[in-house]
């Protein structure tokens, strides 16, 4: 089974005026897993996905560059949320978890035995 990634950012919170203008405190981040192997739903064959969404708190440092709002790219923030705790490692490895679990369920529920 080999899974792809893509992680995006889906929203910032930032304060208006302090410490900087827009000043960046807190990311909306999402990481989807796509597996090469695929299902039939509804008639049609897509791949298993899965998904995690979460926020990470981005810490204001001082003593690095300012970068302005408008100026900011998602590569720059999906670093920032890597540095203020976000593993992507163990992310992925969870992603991959959810997926497997699709594919192989280690829980099911059969129809009871009575109903018709």
């Amino acid at each position: 089974m080999a899974n792809t990634y893509t992680w995006t950012i889906s929203a910032l919170d930032a304060y208006p005026t302090t410490p900087q203008p827009d000043c960046v405190f807190n990311a909306h981040w999402q990481c989807v897993a796509t597996s090469d192997q695929t299902q039939t739903v509804n008639g049609q064959t897509v791949p298993y996905t899965a998904r995690i969404y979460s926020t990470c708190n981005i810490v204001y440092n001082p003593n690095e560059q300012y970068i302005p709002y408008a100026n900011l790219t998602q590569a720059e923030v999906l670093n920032w949320i890597y540095e203020n705790g976000v593993d992507q490692t163990a992310t992925q490895t969870a992603l991959d978890g959810m997926i497997e679990n699709q594919i192989n369920p280690p829980v099911i529920s059969p129809a009871l035995p009575w109903s018709a």
